[in-house]
């Protein structure tokens, strides 16, 4: 390490480093780390492929020089030789990904490198990744986010390697670049992302006859192909977009595996013996049809190539919501791609020969359309849930068909995340604090962890933990001076909900909860109230406009709270602007209540909640996906579990005896703060955005129950929780205890310990 810094503070001496700007100056940085540290991917042997819409890297830097071992030595070369490495922090989050489903690929790829998995990403290069989100106008605006404009130096193009995808009759370029994927103590692995291209980028002939839209219209069209993840598919271009980019990212990815298979292997007969391709979700499903039209252009018979789809693919569900579960018009699907098309009519078949008493539910085609999740789950050979709840729903209601004929290919792998990026790098206190007591094994073995549980009735660590979260509070109370202009305590008890803005998520319920206990304030009602900081970060999908609306409500209050004389030391609630991997990197280790409040039933797993425990925030929660087996880890006392159980709302869904009616009428309190949403209280700006919210609550539409997310039901219970988390903060020693106990019961929840799993009992690798 010595050697590496003595050479990097030379060189950037040399390269007048400090005089650079900042894009200059990480490229150089980059370049120097590449070429002085490497380490060989694994290429032979049986490998798993991980095919996602998504990967949420965020800022790789920091992360990757810890993984590496070098972080401190470079930073401090660079302070050296006049550079500040905080100016580093300037440098977008490679934000392709959404949320927990694209951030949980990115922990599978890093956990994977640290234990020498040979697992391997497919993905596409998104220019501009989701959005950046602008709230500054009180509502959410989107902006483009160029998360190259400073260049992208981790990733090297392999012009080599591209390949040609055909959409719709057009050939369109598909050019991987590859991202290396750093695990701990310097373990390689690759995420390979598809750019599109034109085949033909430029017709000079009809740029000199003056057709200057017709010239690069074919770039102009392929470039969309990459351009936005998830664009709006509110409009049937929309769809066309999404349904390409599908076709796109498996159709380039099954060629590459397969190219990879015949170098290696010379034939593709043996495929299944050599490679496991893992469909994160139903967004990659048409890898399956891709495979087999192109083992069959290889020469292959159709049964055989569905008998090698059938031994190579997995098949990982993320929710139970039949809204999300993707679903294609046929007629459009046959347009775009009538090879995959085809093939999907020819797997349809088999499947009525195969099970000619199957229920219409099992149908992969059925009224015109193509469902993506009966076609992964009839052809792959393992299907998998990511929480014991969320698999029990797919097994029992969702998948139930499948399960009743093919039981044996069913598992839970419960999700995870890496503990190296959302603690040891994101919360550099709470990591010397626990190396301090039980050595830096942790960092790649988490269930050493538990080795915490002897300093919970220790007062002197209890201490230190509470100073180590206050520290961490500070930080954020910074952050959000800076990029919001908003003056926070850290003696506050720090309130965080973070995570993709859903109605099934019930921001909306943490909304009106603020409400209550502000009007509460102001009427005298609730006296003891201890201060609190109500924090949000989340991002609305662009069409999704009640969501939108829910942001808008939740500004409003900020405004009100804020601006309120009776609430200053009392109670502040801010809305972080365009949340992303790295603000998760400060809120997560300043929380002090974990916000996990999805209605019981919906969410499959969650992986906030994780990161939130293994910072030591106890969790504020339902009864739902991952949570559950935080309560079982941890205890009911050292966490406010509240609501209704899934059990209890399916019984009084079929029982029809929810009435969010009689709710409203009954409690006044409730009463008064869903009011707020058409009395005038908050200003929607004339969009009737407030108004709908009052609706879907009360009244439902056609489409949709009324409160179908069961706010009201649970919001009385939820207040309750809330109260008994606030009047514990103010007992120091004995919330720091509840901290400890729920970072000394996370070990489980590491990456590491799933990824472990799939590779053994899935991957087979």
């Amino acid at each position: 390490m010595d050697d590496l810094k003595s050479r990097l503070t030379a060189a950037a001496r040399e390269a007048d480093l400090s005089r650079m700007d900042t894009a200059d100056a990480y490229n150089f940085i980059v370049r120097f780390v590449k070429d002085s540290v490497r380490t060989p991917v694994q290429t032979e042997g049986r490998r798993a492929y991980y095919l996602s819409s998504e990967f949420l890297m965020g800022r790789l830097t920091e992360a990757n020089l810890f993984n590496l071992g070098i972080r401190d030595s470079v930073y401090e070369a660079l302070r050296e030789a006049g550079f500040d490495p905080e100016r580093l922090l300037e440098i977008p989050d490679a934000a392709l990904g959404n949320g927990g489903l694209g951030r949980l690929a990115a922990c599978f790829l890093e956990a994977a490198a640290t234990h020498r998995i040979p697992l391997f990403g497919y993905g596409l290069r998104y220019r501009y990744g989701l959005f950046k989100q602008d709230l500054a106008a009180g509502y959410q605006r989107e902006e483009a986010d160029d998360w190259t404009k400073y260049g992208d130096p981790w990733s090297d193009r392999r012009e080599s390697d591209a390949v040609e995808v055909t959409i719709g009759g057009e050939r369109i370029r598909a050019v991987p670049y590859d991202m290396p994927v750093y695990g701990y103590e310097g373990a390689v692995g690759n995420l390979r992302l598809w750019q599109a291209e034109a085949v033909r980028p430029f017709d000079f002939a009809a740029f000199d006859a003056g057709r200057y839209a017709e010239a690069s219209a074919a770039s102009e069209r392929a470039s969309r192909l990459t351009a936005v993840l998830y664009p709006n598919d509110n409009t049937p271009e929309g769809k066309q977009l999404r349904l390409s980019q599908q076709i796109f990212l498996t159709a380039a990815t099954v060629e590459d595996v397969l190219r990879s298979q015949e170098r290696a292997h010379e034939s593709c007969a043996s495929l299944a013996e050599y490679a496991v391709l893992q469909l994160n979700d139903t967004h990659p499903v048409l890898a399956i049809p891709m495979l087999i039209t192109a083992l069959e252009r290889r020469g292959m018979p159709f049964a055989e190539a569905l008998e090698t789809a059938r031994r190579t693919f997995a098949y990982t569900n993320h929710t139970v919501m039949t809204e999300a579960l993707e679903v294609w018009d046929a007629a459009l699907l046959q347009r775009l791609s009538p090879e995959a098309m085809g093939a999907i009519g020819k797997i349809q078949q088999a499947l009525e020969r195969e099970y000619p008493d199957r229920t219409a539910d099992m149908n992969i085609i059925d009224g015109g359309r193509v469902h993506m999740a009966r076609l992964a789950t009839y052809v792959s050979f393992a299907v998998n849930g990511v929480a014991p709840l969320h698999t029990e729903i797919l097994t029992r209601r969702v998948l139930a068909p499948w399960y009743e004929r093919t039981p044996g290919k069913f598992s839970n792998k419960t999700n995870g995340v890496t503990q190296r990026r959302f603690l040891a790098v994101a919360n550099p206190p709470l990591a010397s604090f626990i190396t301090e007591r039980i050595g830096d094994g942790w960092v790649k073995n988490f269930s050493e962890v538990e080795k915490l549980r002897p300093y919970l009735s220790d007062a002197p660590s209890l201490r230190d933990l509470a100073a180590v979260k206050r520290e961490n509070k500070q930080r954020l109370c910074r952050r959000i001076a800076e990029r919001c202009g908003e003056k926070l305590d850290a003696d506050f008890l720090f309130d965080i909900q973070v995570k993709r803005l859903h109605e099934y998520k019930r921001q909306l319920l943490n909304a009106l909860s603020i409400v209550y206990f502000y009007q509460g304030l102001r009427d005298g009602s609730i006296p003891d109230f201890t201060p609190t900081a109500f924090l949000f970060g989340a991002k609305s999908a662009p069409g999704y406009h009640r969501a939108k609306g829910i942001i808008r409500y939740i500004l409003e209050i900020a405004k009100r709270v804020n601006g309120d004389p009776l609430c200053e030391g009392r109670m502040r609630v801010i809305f972080v602007p365009d949340y992303n991997v790295s603000w998760a990197e400060v809120l997560i280790p300043a929380g002090d209540l974990s916000e996990q409040i999805s209605m019981a039933g919906t969410e499959a797993s969650g992986t906030g909640n994780m990161k939130f425990m293994m910072n030591g925030a106890p969790t504020l929660g339902t009864y739902d996906g991952a949570n559950l087996e935080i309560l079982r880890a941890v205890g009911e006392e050292n966490n406010y579990f509240f609501g209704a159980r899934a059990e209890e709302i399916i019984a009084e869904r079929e029982a029809n005896a929810y009435d969010p009616r009689r709710l409203y009428a009954e409690d006044g309190a409730l009463r008064r703060a869903v009011d707020t949403l058409i009395d005038g209280t908050f200003d929607d700006g004339g969009t009737g955005a407030f108004r709908d919210l009052y609706t879907s609550l009360l009244d439902g539409a056609p489409w949709h129950r009324a409160d179908h997310y069961r706010v009201l039901g649970d919001f009385r219970s939820y207040v309750e929780a809330k109260s008994r988390a606030g009047a514990d903060y103010r007992d120091t020693e004995g919330y720091a205890r509840r901290a400890l106990a729920n970072i000394a019961a996370s070990g489980e929840f590491s990456a590491d310990r799933t990824v472990k799993e799939y590779a053994k009992e899935i991957w087979r690798v």
